[in-house]
């Protein structure tokens, strides 16, 4: 993928015809576009393979994430989408969000200056999202602030790619496992599965402490747990494993609430419909 700049994939200039786009993002194996067309509105993912580095392992499975996503959002339902291949991975489509993430709506309340308290509204749009994923037996797997839109209308819980669903499956094709998620959201549960086997499976309780980690980077600009911002990933897990978890000082309940989130031991995480009735 180096060399000269990206391009969509033909088979997506063909289904979409764009009038306008925009590459948002491309590293560690995915690119995101915002493509305007007279279709509508779309997020574009294209996937490849990351190639070994001297500091980045080889990860081929990043190639199949968009299709692998597109598989999900099929298996939930939705209809405004399509997922396919390319000759270097997978692509899918779906509707574009517009909004900040949960990250760049709370940059106030992270000023030293002036801080403005989090709104618990933005908390409780959040939780409802994930909330109705759970509603329906599945589990997020990578629940993280720059994966909350918040909209005008609603929240949109964005990157299914690495969801489960209990008893259900994903084509075998576009299968991968599930090798833990960005460790400053990752549960003690999951990090000691994939300390211990290199792999771990995604669970709504472990989503529970995602949202909790989430909500407190966002508010207060610290992460739950205590590790040098430069140490190896097998170091934070091994942090976050054995449980070194800073003090929650996010202010009110919504900082009891968090702390509850953040418990060790998922059977002591409150729900999401707990999380949701504690925030109206």
């Amino acid at each position: 993928m180096s060399g000269s700049p990206p391009e969509l994939p033909i088979v997506v200039l063909d289904a979409l015809m764009p009038t306008a786009q925009r590459l948002v993002l491309n590293r560690r194996g995915s690119m995101v576009w915002e493509v305007e067309s007279r279709r509508g509105h779309y997020a574009v993912k294209v996937g490849y393979p990351i190639e070994a580095t001297t500091d980045w392992a080889a990860q081929p499975w990043t190639a199949l994430a968009p299709a692998r996503e597109g598989a999900v959002l099929h298996r939930l339902g939705f209809v405004d989408f399509a997922y396919g291949e390319w000759e270097q991975g997978t692509w899918n489509f779906q509707p574009w969000h517009e909004g900040p993430d949960l990250y760049q709506l709370w940059e106030p309340c992270r000023r030293r200056d002036a801080p403005l308290a989090p709104h618990t509204g933005v908390a409780l749009g959040c939780v409802e999202a994930l909330a109705e994923l759970h509603a329906q037996d599945w589990a997020h797997g990578d629940v993280q602030p720059a994966h909350f839109i918040i909209g005008p209308e609603r929240t949109h819980l964005i990157d299914l790619a690495l969801a489960l669903a209990q008893g259900g499956h994903v084509p075998e094709g576009y299968d991968f496992p599930f090798r833990g998620c960005l460790v400053h959201y990752e549960a003690p549960e999951i990090a000691r599965s994939v300390l211990a086997t290199g792999e771990a499976e995604p669970t709504q309780e472990a989503d529970i402490y995602a949202l909790g980690a989430s909500l407190l980077i966002s508010a207060t600009g610290w992460r739950a747990m205590e590790y040098p911002d430069a140490a190896p990933r097998s170091v934070q897990r091994e942090a976050v494993a054995n449980g070194r978890r800073r003090p929650v000082k996010a202010p009110g309940e919504l900082g009891e609430l968090i702390d509850a989130m953040l418990s060790h031991a998922p059977e002591d995480r409150p729900t999401t419909y707990e999380v949701g009735k504690a925030l109206h």
